[in-house]
């Protein structure tokens, strides 16, 4: 109905309806100024109305869009009635209600996408519904991988502003890895003067062993990134930092060759792939991390800090005389257990400051610390560690291949565009069941959510990003969103209409018969030529 994505948990025909137009009133109940404001500026601007604003408190009768929070409702669980010549929201929080006002946008006409127009719209007729609405899971989120190719701030904005519309909450920020690093350090100038930029990178698929010859950088000041934060918020969407480590560190490395286990320079990696290279465990990089952490902690203000831990070579440690002292001073089983001691070290420090630690699978391994939120990735692997996290009580949010996995491509169709393999398709998308079949019932709740994966090692710009998340971004936020009973069928044909949406918004996603001239690497005779 209404081409809504995600689909609620309910929607209910009602007598009646609502019109909207221009001088439309919105009234807002106390903690809905901010999401009132918003809704405002996104009508003003796709329907070319004037809004007008009622105070706090307005009588019932005021108001042509009325928002209210009912804490009779859950956080994130809203009601939206349009039955009565008007259109309530009511919501559990803050959040409900501009969840509620995602789906007001969605039953409007789709040129409200749009940015701006000539002259004010006709008057918009909004159906007899009730919705009730929340969520399944309160982790829906997006990883975007800016360390291996940095993208502009006003992707990152443009991209918060989707994934509200969508109803997704958290952006996961891979800030750094052996190919980049992307966040201002103060204490730490060279993390950027030297770690942010690389000398050239891969031609072509990692195998073919090209290079491109061309420099790539760049990063994040703490200004930009606090304004990012910001703009998330207003827009209920949690910013989560990664800060990888032990491993997946050469950049950091680079600038600061004593965090190293030779000593000897490096550069910043121009290769694909993970780095033999991880740092050294000197009680003084431990410090230095530490450091870093309290600098990027204080800068976010999501409860969460994600360390990474994964994919962490121990061959340099193996080697090293001076790590296996330190592995008998410090009475560890052998080199793999450093990385233990490491992360049990960075976990009071993410402590310390009142913020949850997040990791990647491996860390169970060495020993997640208590507490932690634990991302299980491998596709043979996954749904193990996620038992193995849970029945050790931690929280779990699902990433696994092949499902979550948006840098491979959605087809193995040579018109797709180079990607690190084949093929997530959207249905592979929508069929991803966050609570991994198999999973004892008694463990169920400590699933928290799941998120997709935006790696960039072949994704070189914003407009290449936006095509390999949507739609099959659309996909993962009905699979957290929604109920675990979900058609396929039915996700189909209301996608069909949403993607109007996506093409009002000017979103380069991918269309569902495949890649358009535009987007394709190969040129094919017959291929149907209309953009998205």
């Amino acid at each position: 109905m209404n081409c809504l994505v995600p689909r609620p948990a309910k929607v209910t025909k009602t007598a009646g309806g609502a019109t909207l137009s221009d001088g439309m009133v919105i009234a807002a109940g106390p903690g809905c100024a901010e999401v009132a404001g918003l809704l405002a500026g996104e009508l003003e601007a796709g329907a070319g109305w004037r809004v007008h604003r009622a105070g706090a408190n307005v009588p019932e009768t005021d108001g042509d869009v009325r928002l209210e929070v009912d804490p009779r409702l859950g956080a994130e669980a809203y009601r939206l009635r349009t039955g009565r010549g008007f259109v309530e929201i009511f919501g559990g929080s803050a959040a409900g209600v501009f969840y509620g006002t995602r789906a007001l946008r969605q039953l409007l006409p789709v040129e409200f996408f749009r940015q701006a127009r000539s002259g004010p719209a006709a008057p918009a007729q909004v159906e007899g519904l009730e919705i009730d609405d929340a969520p399944r899971f309160g982790w829906r989120g997006v990883l975007v991988d800016v360390a291996r190719h940095y993208f502009p701030k006003y992707f990152l904005l443009r991209l918060v502003d989707l994934m509200s519309l969508h109803k997704l909450n958290v952006l996961h920020l891979h800030l750094t890895d052996d190919q980049g690093w992307r966040v201002q350090i103060d204490r730490y100038p060279r993390l950027v003067e030297v770690g942010a930029w690389r000398r050239e990178s891969p031609a072509g698929h990692q195998r073919e062993g090209r290079k491109d010859g061309k420099p790539h950088g760049g990063f994040y000041t703490k200004a930009d990134l606090a304004e990012l934060c910001a703009y998330a918020a207003r827009r209920h969407v949690t910013v989560v930092p990664e800060i990888d480590m032990p491993g997946h560190m050469q950049a950091a490395i680079a600038a600061y060759p004593e965090l190293g286990n030779s000593g000897q320079p490096l550069e910043v990696s121009t290769d694909w792939g993970i780095s033999e290279h991880v740092l050294n465990m000197e009680e003084s990089t431990a410090e230095f991390c530490a450091n870093v952490l309290d600098e990027v902690m204080e800068l976010f203000g999501s409860p969460y800090v994600h360390i990474g831990g994964d994919e962490c070579p121990t061959a340099e440690w193996e080697a090293s005389a001076r790590a296996h002292e330190l592995i008998r001073q410090r009475g560890l089983a052998g080199p793999r257990a450093l990385q233990g001691w490491f992360t049990a070290r960075m976990a009071a420090v993410a402590a310390q400051a009142k913020k949850t630690l997040v990791c990647w699978e491996e860390v169970l391994d060495a020993g997640a610390p208590p507490g932690a939120v634990i991302e299980p990735w491998r596709a043979e692997t996954a749904a193990g560690a996620a038992e193995r996290a849970a029945r050790q009580g931690h929280r779990v949010v699902m990433a696994p291949e092949p499902w979550c996995y948006f840098d491979w491509a959605y087809s193995a169709d040579p018109a797709e565009p180079l990607a690190i393999r084949p093929a997530i398709s959207v249905e592979k998308a929508y069929s991803l069941q966050p609570v991994p079949p198999g999973l004892p019932e008694e463990l169920a709740g400590n699933i928290a959510g799941a998120q997709c994966q935006l790696w960039t090692e072949y994704v070189p710009s914003p407009e290449h990003a936006e095509y390999m998340l949507w739609p099959r971004a659309c996909a993962l936020a009905e699979a957290t969103w929604s109920g675990p009973e979900r058609e396929w069928a039915d996700f189909q044909a209301r996608l069909a209409g949403h993607l109007e949406r996506l093409a009002a918004t000017g979103t380069n996603y991918r269309p569902l018969s495949g890649p358009n001239p535009g987007q394709a690497r190969t040129w094919q005779p017959g291929r149907a030529g209309s953009m998205p």
